[in-house]
């Protein structure tokens, strides 16, 4: 049964932070693997979720910086390599878990890159950020669907953002080989494939216990944001007249411990069980928003187009075909939507 785009009164809000949404939450016993899990949102959403007793395994690229940031935050998070542009090293980290027998409760892909100047390309030829932010989190998470079948109740959490309101999905031309290259609409494009890839994910595996979600953290000013100068920051409001973050959740301007809030209350919550599928902002899930950005003064819902089931199959079958990586032939999926 889908589950309504619409907020549920969770009680949370945009200033409700990890430690509000964890609390009373024991974890023990449980896995969870946050990519992105050693900077910034991912960092504060991986130490939550140890401090509630999981057990939490970070993928890292660069393993020894990844161990340096993590040390200073508590037990319970161990780094393995892994580069989510490079499939064999998806692979080689899936393969280590789904091997090993766990049972993994909670995938958190958090990882990103946001507006990148200069066009790039993975190893496939992909443009980076389509690849980084949603194909390498695709592939990454049919690897690991053994070990989530495993959990009998398993979430999946895909951090898009609201930046999926700058475009759509360009179906003639995602990787710009033919039209102008654009970093903007590059990471707006990437936003709207997390939303759609958590929205198939979850019909796909909801029979199966593994539930899937997405969700917009907030305005935060992190590593994610080091394409954009100090100067146009601060001239956006993020950024105060001495370059310090401005704090102000009623403008959707948040801290890195409001920002993870939502990131770990999908992960968690008990008020999401038996449900998937949706878009979620400041601890809830989102309405859908019909107004243009004039109309909605920067404050969205989540764009018609982004849970736009018959998109959201094109782009299982896209991704499928961009990476190799498919359910097992004997996990059937959820009957089609028409």
């Amino acid at each position: 049964m889908m589950t309504p785009q619409k907020p549920l009164g969770s009680g949370f809000n945009a200033a409700s932070t990890t430690l509000d949404v964890i609390r009373g939450v024991d974890l023990t016993g449980k896995l969870a693997i946050v990519t992105g899990g050693y900077a910034g949102l991912g960092l504060e959403a991986a130490r939550t979720l140890a401090s509630a007793g999981a057990r939490v395994v970070v993928p890292a690229r660069d393993v020894s910086r990844a161990r340096d940031a993590i040390a200073g935050v508590g037990g319970g998070i161990e780094v393995r390599p892994m580069d989510l542009t490079d499939p064999a090293s998806i692979d080689a980290f899936a393969r280590g878990i789904a091997q090993s027998g766990l049972a993994l409760h909670v995938l958190v892909n958090s990882a990103g890159i946001m507006a990148s100047p200069m066009l790039e390309r993975d190893r496939r030829g992909n443009e980076l950020q389509f690849s980084t932010n949603h194909l390498g989190h695709f592939q990454l998470t049919l690897r690991l669907w053994p070990a989530l079948l495993r959990a009998k109740g398993a979430r999946v959490v895909s951090v898009s953002s609201m930046g999926h309101h700058l475009s759509d999905i360009c179906w003639d031309d995602i990787h710009f080989e033919r039209r102008p290259y654009d970093g903007w609409i590059a990471y707006g494009q990437s936003k709207t494939a997390n939303v759609l890839f958590a929205a198939e994910l979850d019909r796909r595996g909801r029979a199966q216990g593994v539930r899937a979600f997405s969700l917009h953290p907030g305005g935060i000013v992190t590593g994610l944001a080091k394409h954009i100068p100090v100067e146009r920051l601060k001239a956006m409001g993020n950024l105060d007249a001495d370059g310090e973050p401005v704090i102000d959740p009623g403008r959707d301007m948040k801290s890195i411990p409001q920002g993870a809030a939502t990131h770990v209350w999908c992960a968690v919550s008990s008020m999401l069980d038996g449900k998937g599928g949706v878009f979620c902002a400041n601890s809830d899930i989102a309405e859908v928003e019909t107004r243009g950005p004039d109309e909605a003064n920067g404050h969205y819902g989540v764009a018609p187009y982004a849970i736009h089931a018959p998109s959201a199959q094109r782009l299982w079958a896209l991704s499928e075909a961009a990476t190799g990586a498919r359910l097992p032939s004997h996990a059937p999926a959820s009957p089609r939507l028409r």
